[in-house]
């Protein structure tokens, strides 16, 4: 595996894991009622869309810091994986 495609995956997973961090800190301490009824909420709801772009909201962070390090394939994958995130969103919100 080349370089480029070995920083872009790194980029990827850094991007899926803040998604998934974001979105589990967004259910377990924004959220007034505890983690399951929330999970229950949100699936009541059809509330999926919402949730997964305010979970993807640290992913700006992760961008931010392989910019700074210089590290642009890795931050090209984190990128890819927003717009992935965004489209599944605007998706999500029309079904």
């Amino acid at each position: 595996m080349g370089t480029v495609k070995k920083d872009l995956l790194i980029g990827v997973l850094a991007a899926l894991f803040a998604t998934a961090a974001g979105g589990f800190l967004y259910v377990e301490y924004f959220s007034r009622v505890g983690f399951s009824e929330t999970l229950q909420l949100i699936k009541d709801g059809d509330l999926y869309g919402k949730i997964l772009s305010i979970a993807a909201i640290p992913n700006l962070f992760v961008f931010l810091i392989y910019i700074k390090k210089k590290q642009d394939n890795r931050a090209k994958g984190v990128l890819l994986t927003t717009i992935i995130i965004a489209l599944t969103t605007l998706i999500l919100k029309f079904i």
